[in-house]
């Protein structure tokens, strides 16, 4: 960055992050975006968007493309051929389309999705999962290739359903999204990215009428259910506690969220100004 901008002075940078690592949840774009942005600022490259009185501000969409170049770079460094896709959520937020190579916003703003999100914290390498389906795919490409087309269908079903779907959908919403999950994780055992850990994960949420699917390269990692907006809490909680009975670890959140954000030390809440206190 020194040699692209002016100098950047000598900082302390502090991290705090609740994403578990090497989980598939993105924890390193989230670093390298967050990385980027910091940098950025602290050189002169990009504005502080922050003004008296804002609790929190984003950058232009300028802005934010150069932050998304240099998370790109950071990733590069972390994994070698990353897609991109990553840093570009973590950046720009809502949800984000890859197709050869190409991304797309999916939605100026989709709608805000509950959550379950569980860590099995079965440790896995994404390069090894990607040999294993490039193999299986070369070994039976007749067979391979239609369930791929079909993921990729799921993919644009899913995305049109977002699209038509209000900020805050009802829970008339949610039937044909569930189904697409549970079509969508049948494949995804198919070409070989399943572990016994996210099979058990979908029956114990299943118990409780709900729907489950992994996320990220799969073979362990994190999975994640769709909760309804009537789901009840008791329902939540109970699956929670199947759950953590199977040793897994479990988070309620929301999908949809806005991107990169700077916050102004008034804004955080407690436990995040503690954490920070305490690095």
């Amino acid at each position: 960055l020194c040699f692209c901008f002016r100098d950047i002075p000598n900082l302390d940078i502090l991290v705090w992050s609740q994403l578990p690592t090497g989980a598939g949840l993105g924890s390193s774009a989230a670093y390298s975006v967050c990385l980027a942005a910091a940098l950025l600022t602290a050189c002169g490259a990009i504005s502080c968007p922050l003004k008296e009185g804002d609790s929190t501000a984003r950058w232009t969409e300028e802005e934010l493309a150069l932050i998304n170049s240099w998370a790109f770079q950071g990733e590069r460094v972390i994994h070698g051929n990353p897609s991109g896709v990553d840093n570009a959520v973590g950046t720009w937020g809502t949800a984000v389309k890859e197709k050869d190579k190409e991304m797309s916003l999916v939605a100026p703003r989709v709608p805000m999705l509950r959550i379950l999100l569980t860590n099995t914290k079965v440790p896995r390498s994404t390069k090894v999962l990607v040999a294993g389906v490039k193999e299986k795919l070369l070994k039976f490409p007749a067979i391979l290739n239609p369930v791929l087309d079909s993921i990729d269908a799921i993919s644009q079903e899913c995305q049109s359903l977002l699209e038509a779907m209000p900020a805050n959908p009802s829970p008339e919403d949610y039937p044909v999204l569930e189904e697409l999950f549970d079509i969508n994780q049948h494949h995804l055992n198919v070409i070989g990215v399943g572990h016994p850990s996210l099979d058990r994960l979908c029956q114990v949420t299943a118990s409780h009428g709900l729907h489950s699917k992994l996320t990220g390269a799969g073979g362990g990692g994190c999975g994640i259910t769709l909760l309804r907006p009537d789901t009840s809490l008791l329902a939540v909680e109970a699956a929670k506690e199947d759950l953590c009975a199977c040793g897994f670890e479990c988070w309620e959140t929301n999908i949809g969220a806005p991107g990169v954000t700077l916050h102004s030390s008034s804004s955080l809440n407690t436990k995040v100004l503690h954490a920070l206190g305490e690095s």
